[in-house]
């Protein structure tokens, strides 16, 4: 019996760090599903070698030390994730096509709920959300990987120089040497930075509210009056990606007329507003899955509708249903 009770001890103080791993892995790799799987062979390899810690650093760092080994593996094939913003130039909509890209380009939407862990502190709340918007960790990409850990580390969880050099071996020096280059690299690709308003303020509720009535009514004139004259809609897996209402609005009249009639439902990802969009089914009545979109506002305008359409593998990570029935509201 008594092993047994340590065992659940161990495995309650490991699943503990679940959640702030995960988002630690997600920052790294770009893929959610990468990240979970990063994390799990993390806590793997911690219950195996539990007996060989012994205390010298707190259970969390040691975790970071394994989880970051992990990445840093997953990472050595030099393959980085990326936004159809990342890759092409806006397509005007005359020259505008469907070309899907491999899975594995993409960087991936994750839900709050996975990443972000409860903290009371509001200001630490704001800096985790805005350390998993897509822009954020997307630019997190273009770091070389020890680069990322140390920028990651130091500048989002708030880690000592000297911990982070603890952690990856090397000296503290090194470690403010990569965190310069680091902090040089993202301040190259700093775009239009979405509001973290967290939780929403009225404005911002207000726009979104006439965000989904505009979609679900497919009323263009109202949706462009919400439309940042430079936003962006991206759909991966297409490399496709439209700029400024008057293209966005054109392609959802043309090759997304599909999608008249929708129903949004609220969700969150990346710190950021989201939706479960299901469209009408076209086999019978009710909904079904067909994007999971992710909204970015800035300066009370909506700037990014990023519209991710693998729905089965979204809509089960977001813990979304697979079907909607025809009242639903």
């Amino acid at each position: 019996m008594g092993d047994l009770t340590a065992a659940a001890d161990i495995d309650s103080r490991l699943e503990g760090h679940r959640v702030e791993l995960t988002g630690y892995c997600y920052r790294m790799l770009g893929s959610a599903f990468e990240a979970e799987d990063a994390v799990q062979d993390t806590l793997v390899r911690a219950w195996r070698n539990f007996d060989k810690f012994e205390g010298r650093s707190s259970l969390r760092s040691w975790l970071y030390r394994i989880a970051t080994n992990v990445c840093l593996d997953m990472l050595n094939a030099g393959k980085k994730r990326a936004r159809p913003v990342d890759l092409t130039g806006p397509t005007p909509l005359a020259q505008a096509a469907l070309n899907p890209l491999p899975e594995n380009t993409w960087l991936e939407p994750m839900p709050d709920g996975r990443i972000l862990p409860t903290v009371a502190d509001p200001a630490e709340a704001a800096v985790a959300r805005e350390s998993v918007r897509l822009a954020f960790v997307a630019a997190l990409q273009h770091l070389p990987p020890k680069q990322r850990v140390v920028l990651i580390l130091r500048e989002v969880l708030a880690w000592k120089a000297g911990e982070v050099a603890e952690l990856l071996d090397t000296s503290v020096a090194s470690v403010n040497s990569a965190l310069q280059r680091a902090r040089a690299t993202l301040s190259e690709r700093e775009g239009l930075v979405p509001d973290s308003a967290n939780p929403l303020d009225e404005e911002q509720r207000k726009l979104l509210e006439r965000y989904v009535a505009a979609f679900e009514g497919y009323d263009m004139a109202a949706l462009t009056a919400l439309l940042h004259e430079d936003a962006v809609m991206t759909m991966p897996p297409f490399d496709l990606w439209l700029q400024g209402h008057e293209d966005i609005t054109g392609f959802m009249l043309s090759m997304g007329g599909g999608c008249a009639g929708s129903r949004l439902v609220a969700a969150e990802a990346n710190g950021s507003p989201a939706f479960a969009h299901y469209k009408p089914n076209p086999d019978g009545p009710g909904f079904v899955p067909w994007a999971v979109q992710v909204i970015d506002i800035s300066e009370g305008a909506i700037t990014g509708v990023h519209c991710f359409l693998d729905t089965p593998r979204w809509f089960p990570l977001f813990g979304l249903p697979d079907h909607l029935d025809a009242d639903a509201t």
